[in-house]
Protein backbone atom coordinates (compact mmCIF):
# COMPACT_ATOMS: atom_id res chain seq x y z
CA UNK A 1 0.00 0.00 0.00
CA UNK A 2 1.38 3.35 -1.28
CA UNK A 3 0.70 5.88 1.91
CA UNK A 4 1.28 9.76 2.14
CA UNK A 5 4.76 9.10 4.16
CA UNK A 6 5.84 7.89 0.77
CA UNK A 7 4.34 8.25 -2.55
CA UNK A 8 6.55 6.24 -4.20
CA UNK A 9 6.18 2.91 -2.09
CA UNK A 10 10.18 3.16 -0.89
CA UNK A 11 9.39 2.98 2.91
CA UNK A 12 6.33 3.11 2.77
CA UNK A 13 4.20 2.37 5.91
CA UNK A 14 2.70 -0.47 5.16
CA UNK A 15 1.11 -2.16 8.05
CA UNK A 16 -0.41 1.18 9.95
CA UNK A 17 -0.20 -0.34 13.52
CA UNK A 18 3.34 -2.02 13.31
CA UNK A 19 6.15 -1.25 15.23
CA UNK A 20 8.10 0.90 13.02
CA UNK A 21 11.84 2.93 13.19
CA UNK A 22 11.08 6.44 12.03
CA UNK A 23 13.48 9.44 11.76
CA UNK A 24 11.66 13.01 11.69
CA UNK A 25 14.32 15.25 9.51
CA UNK A 26 14.34 19.33 9.28
CA UNK A 27 14.77 20.33 5.77
CA UNK A 28 18.41 21.57 5.33
CA UNK A 29 19.59 20.09 9.08
CA UNK A 30 18.62 23.36 10.33
CA UNK A 31 19.52 23.17 13.96
CA UNK A 32 16.08 24.17 15.32
CA UNK A 33 16.25 22.01 18.40
CA UNK A 34 19.08 23.74 19.82
CA UNK A 35 16.23 26.22 21.47
CA UNK A 36 14.29 24.76 24.10
CA UNK A 37 10.93 26.29 23.06
CA UNK A 38 11.56 24.10 19.88
CA UNK A 39 12.29 21.51 21.78
CA UNK A 40 9.17 21.72 23.92
CA UNK A 41 7.05 21.99 20.75
CA UNK A 42 8.24 18.46 20.08
CA UNK A 43 7.86 16.78 23.26
CA UNK A 44 4.13 18.72 23.98
CA UNK A 45 2.92 17.27 19.85
CA UNK A 46 4.31 14.21 21.06
CA UNK A 47 2.04 13.82 24.10
CA UNK A 48 -0.56 14.73 22.44
CA UNK A 49 -0.12 12.32 20.05
CA UNK A 50 0.15 9.48 22.66
CA UNK A 51 -2.98 10.46 24.49
CA UNK A 52 -5.26 11.58 21.87
CA UNK A 53 -4.18 9.96 18.82
CA UNK A 54 -3.12 6.53 19.84
CA UNK A 55 0.74 6.54 19.40
CA UNK A 56 2.83 4.47 21.21
CA UNK A 57 6.63 5.39 21.76
CA UNK A 58 9.40 2.60 22.56
CA UNK A 59 12.09 4.67 22.37
CA UNK A 60 12.97 8.22 21.42
CA UNK A 61 16.21 10.95 20.73
CA UNK A 62 15.50 14.27 19.86
CA UNK A 63 18.71 15.67 18.04
CA UNK A 64 19.48 19.32 17.06
CA UNK A 65 17.88 18.21 13.25
CA UNK A 66 15.98 15.49 13.99
CA UNK A 67 13.76 12.97 16.00
CA UNK A 68 14.15 8.87 15.82
CA UNK A 69 11.51 6.78 17.09
CA UNK A 70 10.63 3.66 17.60
CA UNK A 71 6.62 3.62 17.62
CA UNK A 72 3.33 2.30 16.47
CA UNK A 73 -0.24 3.22 16.49
CA UNK A 74 -3.02 1.79 18.68
CA UNK A 75 -5.51 -0.13 16.60
CA UNK A 76 -9.10 2.23 15.87
CA UNK A 77 -7.12 4.86 15.57
CA UNK A 78 -5.98 6.58 12.11
CA UNK A 79 -2.62 4.39 12.09
CA UNK A 80 1.20 5.66 12.01
CA UNK A 81 0.26 7.33 8.69
CA UNK A 82 -2.06 9.51 10.13
CA UNK A 83 -0.55 10.39 13.42
CA UNK A 84 3.25 10.88 11.13
CA UNK A 85 0.99 13.80 8.89
CA UNK A 86 -1.04 15.43 11.90
CA UNK A 87 2.47 15.70 14.07
CA UNK A 88 4.48 17.32 11.34
CA UNK A 89 1.92 19.39 10.10
CA UNK A 90 0.98 20.73 13.70
CA UNK A 91 4.44 21.25 14.74
CA UNK A 92 5.60 23.30 11.62
CA UNK A 93 3.14 25.41 12.43
CA UNK A 94 4.47 26.04 15.63
CA UNK A 95 7.71 26.04 14.62
CA UNK A 96 7.08 28.63 12.03
CA UNK A 97 5.12 30.96 14.43
CA UNK A 98 7.86 30.42 17.60
CA UNK A 99 10.99 31.87 14.90
CA UNK A 100 8.96 34.89 14.08
CA UNK A 101 9.70 36.28 17.17
CA UNK A 102 12.57 38.57 18.46
CA UNK A 103 14.47 35.84 20.33
CA UNK A 104 15.83 34.24 17.22
CA UNK A 105 18.37 35.41 15.98
CA UNK A 106 18.23 33.29 13.07
CA UNK A 107 14.81 33.86 11.69
CA UNK A 108 15.59 35.46 8.51
CA UNK A 109 18.34 32.41 7.47
CA UNK A 110 15.30 29.84 8.43
CA UNK A 111 12.65 31.73 6.35
CA UNK A 112 14.76 31.65 3.33
CA UNK A 113 15.47 27.95 3.94
CA UNK A 114 11.59 27.02 4.88
CA UNK A 115 10.52 28.83 1.89
CA UNK A 116 12.87 27.47 -0.73
CA UNK A 117 11.96 23.62 0.27
CA UNK A 118 8.42 24.97 0.56
CA UNK A 119 8.77 26.22 -3.17
CA UNK A 120 9.63 22.38 -4.34
CA UNK A 121 6.95 20.47 -2.50
CA UNK A 122 3.43 20.80 -3.94
CA UNK A 123 2.24 19.93 -0.96
CA UNK A 124 3.22 23.10 0.95
CA UNK A 125 1.44 26.28 0.64
CA UNK A 126 5.04 28.77 1.86
CA UNK A 127 7.18 26.97 4.07
CA UNK A 128 8.53 23.44 4.46
CA UNK A 129 9.91 22.76 7.97
CA UNK A 130 10.04 18.88 8.16
CA UNK A 131 11.35 16.70 5.26
CA UNK A 132 8.61 15.13 3.48
CA UNK A 133 9.23 11.66 4.28
CA UNK A 134 9.98 9.45 7.70
CA UNK A 135 12.21 6.58 6.26
CA UNK A 136 10.26 4.24 8.07
CA UNK A 137 11.45 0.73 8.95
CA UNK A 138 9.50 -1.83 9.46
CA UNK A 139 10.60 -3.76 12.82
CA UNK A 140 10.70 -7.46 11.92
CA UNK A 141 12.39 -9.23 13.99
CA UNK A 142 13.86 -8.93 17.84
CA UNK A 143 17.60 -8.44 16.86
CA UNK A 144 16.65 -5.79 14.74
CA UNK A 145 14.52 -3.65 17.32
CA UNK A 146 17.66 -4.01 19.68
CA UNK A 147 19.69 -2.71 17.25
CA UNK A 148 17.56 0.29 16.85
CA UNK A 149 17.17 0.93 20.43
CA UNK A 150 21.11 1.03 20.85
CA UNK A 151 20.98 3.21 17.20
CA UNK A 152 18.91 5.41 19.36
CA UNK A 153 20.23 5.78 22.69
CA UNK A 154 23.90 6.28 21.32
CA UNK A 155 23.31 8.72 19.08
CA UNK A 156 23.78 11.60 21.32
CA UNK A 157 27.12 10.41 22.30
CA UNK A 158 28.24 8.93 18.67
CA UNK A 159 27.58 12.83 18.14
CA UNK A 160 29.91 14.16 20.87
CA UNK A 161 27.01 15.64 23.15
CA UNK A 162 27.44 13.66 25.77
CA UNK A 163 29.41 10.45 27.86
CA UNK A 164 27.13 8.44 28.35
CA UNK A 165 23.33 7.96 26.75
CA UNK A 166 21.73 8.51 30.22
CA UNK A 167 23.17 12.18 29.86
CA UNK A 168 21.57 13.05 27.20
CA UNK A 169 17.98 14.59 28.02
CA UNK A 170 15.89 14.31 25.17
CA UNK A 171 16.70 10.49 25.32
CA UNK A 172 14.22 7.59 26.37
CA UNK A 173 17.73 5.95 27.84
CA UNK A 174 16.58 7.58 31.10
CA UNK A 175 13.32 5.50 30.74
CA UNK A 176 15.40 2.14 30.34
CA UNK A 177 17.20 2.91 33.26
CA UNK A 178 14.09 3.20 35.56
CA UNK A 179 15.33 6.79 36.57
CA UNK A 180 12.57 9.35 37.62
CA UNK A 181 14.10 12.72 35.81
CA UNK A 182 12.39 11.71 32.04
CA UNK A 183 11.04 14.06 29.34
CA UNK A 184 8.77 11.82 27.98
CA UNK A 185 6.91 8.77 29.08
CA UNK A 186 7.43 5.58 26.81
CA UNK A 187 6.16 1.78 26.48
CA UNK A 188 9.22 -0.27 27.74
CA UNK A 189 10.58 -3.18 25.90
CA UNK A 190 10.85 -5.96 27.49
CA UNK A 191 15.04 -6.68 26.86
CA UNK A 192 16.25 -5.71 30.18
CA UNK A 193 16.33 -2.17 32.09
CA UNK A 194 19.57 -1.16 30.37
CA UNK A 195 19.17 -2.59 27.23
CA UNK A 196 21.57 -0.78 24.37
CA UNK A 197 23.06 1.37 27.38
CA UNK A 198 26.16 -0.73 28.43
CA UNK A 199 28.84 -1.61 25.98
Amino acid sequence: MITEDSPLGEYAIKDQYAMYFLTWTIVGWVDLFTRKECVDIVLDSLRYCQDKKGLIIYAFVLMSNHLHLLASAQRETTGLSGITRDFKRHTARELLKWIQNDKESRREWMNVVFRYHGKYNPNNEVFQVWQQYSHPKICYSPSFIMQKLDYIHWNPVKAGFVDRPEDYRYSSARNYLLRNDTVLDVRLLDYGPTVGLIR
